[in-house]
């Protein structure tokens, strides 16, 4: 048998769970955000249903705006504690079968697995995750994690197109991606499909006359290395061909980092204003870290302001501490760094920790 990787994405998670308890919302456009209310300001959404995905509403965006583009979806409130429950329903699930299982957030994760059959195998995980918990998913198949995770985005495209997808392995819901068909199905592909690439290093990568999957796998190593530095250079040029991780481990991910980000509902514009309640946000985040035990080496201060022009600035500390004052009086000098010329919409703070620093 071989070893094979497959990626489990749930389908519009947050929603399908909203209407797994709501049965009588099924086939209705349904947003999910804030408090559910969508005349109240500064709210955003988590997710849509695809019905309301149709009408152009997407996870990110203002629930205002959400509302404007289609006044007939149902809004709700966010429930973490229930998607919390769901996804431990949907893990559990898969723990079942004799895999490995590596949780990556809610509503995803990688499977590791000893099979001549990954189609099989995908095909009895998605109906166990249906019959046991009334949610579905799409799965990818992948010799590594970087096309197993690529493959899910084809198993959802084939679930919602007549037709079938180009290069299609696996059925509807399941799709096959390794190195036996990733130059047909990629290469052709602009380099923003993959995993990892956003806008900016697409335009980074164009300026270097790379558009393509083909292209990113093709260019010179050295080049790439000089323009991103030698770690990233490198791993540009692996994602172009494919490459990734193998590895699939069942122990949880140790937490690098926390954050605390807050909207207002009115705009700060005294620098008094901004300066208590960045303390706030800095010692609550603080007071957090150390009831885990943990230790801080590093700060980081986000500030949007009413145009959404979102800066971030940080600062390695001189020593680790555990000193909340420390830590609200680093994010104030990071404030000074920063030109307050506008009315501020979010804080955030963002404390880094020094690893295994737990008690």
């Amino acid at each position: 048998m071989s070893w094979w990787l497959l990626h489990v994405d749930m389908d519009q998670f947050i929603a399908a769970v909203e209407i797994r308890r709501r049965p009588e919302l099924r086939g209705l456009p349904v947003v999910v955000g804030g408090s559910g209310d969508p005349t109240q300001p500064r709210q955003v959404v988590a997710t849509a249903s695809y019905e309301a995905r149709a009408f152009g509403v997407h996870s990110g965006m203002p629930v205002r705006a959400a509302y404007k583009k289609c006044p007939e979806a149902v809004f709700l409130p966010s429930d973490p504690a229930a998607y919390e429950a769901a996804s431990t329903e949907v893990m559990d699930t898969l723990r079942s079968f004799p895999v490995v299982v590596e949780v990556w957030g809610w509503d995803e994760c990688f499977v590791g697995a000893e099979t001549d059959d990954p189609e099989a195998l995908a095909l009895e995980l998605r109906t166990a995750v249906a019959a046991r918990t009334g949610l579905t998913c799409s799965v990818g198949i992948g010799d590594n994690k970087t096309r197993a995770k690529l493959a899910t985005g084809f198993a959802k495209h084939e679930r919602s197109h007549a037709e079938p997808f180009e290069g299609a392995a696996g059925g509807a819901g399941v799709y096959r991606l390794t190195a036996d068909n990733w130059r047909s199905v990629m290469d052709h592909r602009p380099v923003r499909d993959l995993w990892g690439i956003g806008p900016r290093m697409e335009r980074n990568l164009a300026e270097l006359a790379i558009t393509t999957v083909a292209e990113l796998a093709a260019a010179d190593l050295d080049v790439l290395k000089k323009r991103f530095g030698p770690k990233m250079g490198t791993w540009y040029a692996a994602l172009g061909r494919g490459l990734g991780d193998t590895q699939v481990t069942d122990v949880p991910r140790e937490p690098v980092s926390r954050s605390h980000e807050e909207t207002f509902t009115t705009d700060l514009v005294e620098r008094a204003d901004v300066e208590r309640e960045l303390r706030r946000i800095a010692t609550e985040v603080t007071q957090e870290v150390i009831a885990e035990g943990r230790t801080i080496q590093r700060v980081s201060v986000k500030v949007r302001f009413i145009t959404f022009y979102t800066p971030i600035k940080s600062r390695k500390l001189p020593e680790p501490t555990q000193d909340p004052e420390v830590i609200a009086t680093t994010s104030l000098l990071l404030l000074e760094k920063f030109e307050l010329r506008r009315p501020i919409r979010l804080l955030g703070v963002r404390v880094e920790f020094v690893p295994g620093s737990t008690s």
